[in-house]
């Protein structure tokens, strides 16, 4: 596809390019590639001062770059056609929906699915090999159910939501439209309550519900259980990678985005825009504000306030984290400092 192809698909308001220009460069864009190994044909992105010199050395036939008139000119200098943005990644990712969808199946129901009769199923709706989809459960218009995926009694699927292979969506579950559920993960399982006795745990019956709000995204392998009353919820919008635990009763807020090996006790609350790092763990009944963000590995025992940026385990401020780690690069010259001040003193009172 020529780049102005691409141009003319994308929302022209908020971005120049070099077809503006009188030198008009215009090459044959096949494939989308990262900057570091971009080849002749392809189309990359620049984002930050750290990639900037590859547009002098790159061999990519046309680029994203920032509002930078400098790497503009160096761009046209070298033949290389350009779109400039203020949000390069932005674009980058609305560029790569043009070259590629992920496969979606014609609608059809495979002749090993296992559909109870009480179930209602909307149109257009796609059934792999050996779902299961039982008593009273509700699958909206359009979704598509990969092969293996089990659909507990009375779980509900909102419209165009994609459950992928061998996931599975337990009772008192409901998915909201436009969702996506990676493979392998598990929505709605019971929580992990237990009361301690004399004669050792008794089981809480785990009767609360598990809510997805709509455009909903789970990583494999993830799980989201469901409390002993109330609710689990999952706020609009947010995106849950691979791997991750959310206990009972959590409630995450709209657009954040929890990534791999996270781990949530029962009853944390998050709010919006939140983004949690790769293994984080947040102890029960803690609350994080809107906006705040933990670092990987961060450990969580406190209320965080929104906005705030937490590191390390206990988590702490990230300037207090900054200051301790230095500290911390210094412990065997302190610890020999201190030494050297007990021998003084040792010999001061003899």
């Amino acid at each position: 596809m020529k780049f102005s192809e691409i141009i003319e698909q994308l929302d022209d308001s908020n971005i120049s390019h070099s077809l503006k220009l009188d030198k008009q460069i215009n090459p044959e864009i096949t494939v989308v590639q990262g900057i570091d190994d971009a080849q002749v044909g392809s189309i990359s992105y620049i984002e930050g001062d750290k990639f900037s010199a590859f547009v002098g050395k790159t061999n990519a036939s046309a680029l994203i770059l920032p509002l930078d008139e400098q790497l503009q000119k160096q761009a046209q200098e070298r033949d290389i056609a350009w779109i400039a943005t203020a949000k390069p990644r932005q674009l980058f990712a609305q560029i790569i929906a043009i070259f590629y969808q992920p496969w979606r199946p014609e609608p059809e129901v495979h002749s090993s699915a296992v559909i109870h009769p009480t179930a209602k199923i909307g149109n257009d709706v796609y059934i792999g090999a050996n779902v299961v989809i039982q008593p009273g459960a509700e699958i909206g218009d359009g979704v598509c159910i990969h092969p293996n995926v089990v659909i507990y009694p009375q779980a509900k699927i909102g419209n165009r939501t994609v459950l992928h292979a061998n996931s599975t969506i337990h009772e008192r579950s409901s998915i909201g439209a436009d969702c996506v559920i990676h493979c392998g993960a598990v929505i709605g399982a019971e929580g992990f309550g237990f009361v301690p006795t004399p004669d050792g745990w008794l089981k809480m019956e785990q009767s609360g519900y598990t809510i997805l709000e709509n455009r909903v995204e789970v990583g494999c392998n993830s799980t989201i259980d469901r409390p002993s009353v109330g609710e689990t919820r999952i706020g609009y919008n947010t995106k849950i990678d691979n791997l991750v635990q959310v206990g009972h009763g959590c409630q995450i807020g709209a657009n954040c985005v929890v990534a791999a090996q996270s781990g949530m006790a029962g009853g944390v609350k998050i709010g919006n825009r939140v983004i949690l790092a790769g293994q984080s763990g947040i102890n029960n009944q803690v609350t994080i504000g809107d906006g705040a963000t933990t670092s990987a590995k961060a450990g969580v025992h406190n209320n965080i306030a929104p906005g705030e940026v937490v590191c390390g385990s206990p988590a702490m401020p990230y300037r207090t984290y900054l200051k301790v780690s230095a500290i911390l690069n210094r412990l065997p010259e302190i610890y020999q400092s201190v030494k050297r001040l007990q021998r003084n003193s040792r010999t001061v009172k003899k």
